[in-house]
């Protein structure tokens, strides 16, 4: 018999003899659960409607309407239902056992994009994955941290914001980099980032890689022209990063010993979900739930904005840049059932 994680909707099972300890974040917003309220930036969301679906409506710094693939990758495997964020005033030493989130909306893996919205770059996540490896061990001891630390489940998510605010939106990057440079940087600070966090006791790692960027509804107001429509510049530069993100975590793979990488494609499934929004019971693809939808994300998605949507499960996406927690749903059941294996 195998060990089982029970979820709502069915079961995962995991390899014999193989357990998930805990959840662990690094990167951007899409697993952001509440970090940036403790910082002095615009790139937040801890006020309505930002949560509106959420337990009790509460807005929480989740950057969308409802829950975020944090929470649904914990639930479905088994773990507390709601990962907390490391910067949260709440967090209890009881707490560090389930796993935390690291992640900062409006991060990435270039050091320039965090510091344009006064967020916290990986380096930092770092840090503050080395004090919480701390914090492990004068609570619980070597022997259990190094165990919780290799059989964790890591995800990293970055790139969104690199490619679609340094590169594209401010063209900060664009003037230093063509695009094929710029990728092969963010490949090198990628693979940079998966070897510390290694070194520090993670083996089973996720890196998700970069969505179809062209196709959120802020860069089709941007660059798809007055039809609005998917911007292929840009989602070109998604798809030549993924390329070079999969050839460095296929190199990693042969040089780090009893690490499970696993290279986690969302740029697919996502681009189908938009392309094909009726199989999944979707209507509006190009726009977010929020305000017009074309622009609006952050202190912009506020609560004087009385044109939010009724409906948010019609939507892919919540604001311009973030999808709706049901569409979040959706791509984590995907990806669990295609890449849980990997894992272990």
């Amino acid at each position: 018999m195998g060990v089982y994680c029970y979820r709502a909707e069915g079961i995962i099972k995991l390899p014999r003899n193989e357990t998930v300890t805990g959840m662990i974040f690094f990167g951007d917003s899409i697993v952001d659960t509440g970090s940036n309220n403790e910082l002095p930036t615009l790139a937040k969301c801890n006020f309505l409607p930002y949560g509106r679906d959420f337990f009790g409506g509460k807005p929480t710094g989740r950057f969308s309407n409802g829950k975020v693939p944090t929470d649904f990758i914990a639930e479905e495997m088994g773990m507390k239902k709601l990962i907390p964020s490391y910067m949260s005033p709440s967090l209890q030493p009881a707490d560090l056992l389930a796993g935390v989130s690291f992640a900062s909306g409006g991060s990435g893996y270039d050091p320039l994009t965090a510091k344009l919205l006064s967020v916290i770059p990986l380096s930092e996540q770092l840090q503050q994955f080395k004090e919480y490896i701390g914090k492990l061990k004068a609570n619980f001891g070597q022997e259990k941290t190094n165990l919780f630390l290799s059989k964790s489940m890591v995800f990293v998510v970055a790139s969104s914001n690199d490619i679609a605010n340094s590169y594209f939106s401010t063209g900060i990057r664009k003037a230093q980099y063509d695009v094929n440079s710029y990728t092969n940087m963010l490949a090198q600070i990628a693979s940079s980032f998966i070897m510390e966090i290694y070194k520090l006791g993670a083996r089973r790692i996720g890196v998700i890689n970069a969505p179809p960027i062209g196709c959120l509804p802020f860069q089709r107001t941007l660059f798809g022209g007055i039809e609005r429509k998917c911007s292929q510049e840009v989602n070109d530069a998604s798809k030549l990063f993924n390329a070079k993100l999969s050839t460095a975590i296929n190199s990693l793979s042969h040089r780090l010993p009893q690490a499970k990488l696993v290279d986690i494609d969302i740029y697919n499934p996502l681009l189908h979900i938009i392309e094909n929004p009726s199989e999944y019971g979707f209507e509006v693809v190009d726009r977010g739930c929020c305000g017009t939808g074309t622009i609006e994300a952050a202190i912009l998605c506020n609560p004087l904005d009385f044109e939010t949507c009724n409906d948010s499960s019609k939507y892919v996406f919540w604001d311009s840049f973030h999808p709706t927690q049901r569409t979040y749903q959706v791509l984590v059941s995907q990806v669990l059932n295609k890449y849980t294996n990997s894992f272990f």
